[in-house]
């Protein structure tokens, strides 16, 4: 006999995945549609405009992938990618070195523009790499969660578009927590994701794109066999899953029978988007911004220190270095999970036992959230005889909070 199914409660505060907002889990438990129910299709055509909104776009295309973030990603660069075409990427953190895994194995040509992790890129040294490269895909993220940095992306983006060059953007990290402006940035391809900032369980991918990308895709556009014997492209796209040419049209008037579709994840990322739309984007920026600036006033007063530069540092996550005297801060990790109910995260790597990161995301953005954690913080270093301050850590956040 198996135990019936318990789940345990948490303070997630990783960046990603985050506590889910209860609205879309009570619409994963709603009945279950056909995919191609009338009712189910006007679903599908809200959510592709409410999808629009956080990414500050006005484009044509924008849609939800089977699949976690890296399905948005993967899908996105192999759209894009045929053999030896260039493609650049700039790495300031780990999840550039994934993009450069996937063009990889589309068999581009990769080169890295590579710089410690402390900070992001002046723009200028980029714009000089494609001046020298001349890719035809530069390949970026804008919110890395490995360190809590975020990219500034709006020159870049501008000379890729003079230069004829293909902007893609990894906003997984951002999307839903922080102004986003896709179309006054350049950005040709942006990906988001469901499982951070947006609340909604891991699962599915959001892109966007425009006009420029979509003549690409019309240009490779294959038509699964068992449905045509017509359509067919010697330049076709190398995943039939991921190939955004057919999802374009399973989303679209023309609903291609391209797959099954996950309805209950329709319904939740539905829920998710209308939430943070209804609540008010820049009241929902507002408010990670606020829980980001307490959480660095009570790091600050329990005397941690932070990795890398805070004048670029994303407000959804925060990167805090492991003090003296608790070695790899695993062991206050899980006195976090096992005694408080929280949840932190390591990091990767090079920095892996050198820093916590703390997210800041969506629905566990909250100010109980925030307290609840510098709480345990505090009180999990104070146990293991961390050289901190004690009692001001909650106390500094609260001075936030009760004057903003």
């Amino acid at each position: 006999m198996f135990s019936e199914l318990v789940i345990p409660h948490r303070t997630i505060m990783t960046p990603g995945p985050v506590e889910a907002n209860p609205v879309a889990l009570k619409a994963m438990s709603s009945r279950i549609l056909g995919q191609f129910d009338p009712a189910f299709l006007t679903i599908m055509d809200n959510v592709k405009e409410m999808i629009k909104l956080p990414f500050g776009t006005t484009n044509k295309e924008a849609f939800a992938i089977d699949g976690t973030s890296r399905s948005g990603l993967e899908a996105s660069l192999i759209a894009l990618i045929e053999p030896g075409d260039k493609v650049l990427i700039p790495a300031y953190g780990r999840f550039a070195y994934l993009l450069g895994e996937i063009a990889e194995r589309a068999k581009a040509e990769i080169m890295y523009l590579e710089k410690d992790w402390t900070a992001t890129f002046d723009q200028q040294v980029v714009i000089d790499a494609i001046d020298e490269f001349q890719p035809k895909i530069v390949a970026m993220i804008h919110g890395e969660t490995a360190n809590g940095q975020m990219q500034q992306i709006d020159k870049i983006g501008q000379h890729c578009r003079n230069n004829d060059v293909f902007f893609v953007v990894d906003m997984v990290a951002t999307y839903g927590g922080v102004p986003l402006h896709v179309d006054e940035w350049c950005v040709d391809i942006a990906i988001g994701g469901t499982q951070k900032c947006l609340s909604v369980p891991a699962g599915m991918s959001l892109v966007t794109y425009n006009d420029r990308v979509e003549a690409v895709l019309n240009s490779r556009y294959q038509k699964e066999l068992g449905l045509s014997k017509d359509d067919r492209n010697d330049n076709h796209i190398s995943s039939n899953y991921l190939d955004l040419s057919q999802l374009q049209r399973y989303w679209s008037s023309e609903r291609i029978n391209h797959h099954t579709e996950a309805t209950s994840m329709v319904y939740a990322l539905h829920e998710g988007l209308r939430s943070i739309i209804n609540e008010g984007l820049e009241n929902v920026y507002a408010r990670h911004a606020l829980n980001d600036k307490a959480i660095i006033a009570g790091i600050q007063a329990m005397g941690l220190g932070f990795y890398g530069d805070l004048s670029t540092k994303m407000p959804t996550v925060t990167p805090v270095m492991i003090p003296d005297g608790v070695g790899d801060g695993e062991a206050v990790r899980e006195l976090l999970l096992n005694q408080f109910g929280v949840e932190i995260a390591s990091s990767f790597g090079d920095l892996k036992g050198k820093l916590w990161r703390i997210g800041n995301m969506g629905y566990s953005s909250r100010h109980e959230n925030v307290l609840h954690v510098l709480t345990a913080l505090e009180g999990a270093l104070t146990y293991y005889g961390a050289p901190i301050k004690q009692g001001e850590a909650v106390k500094a956040a609260l001075v936030i909070y009760e004057n903003n």
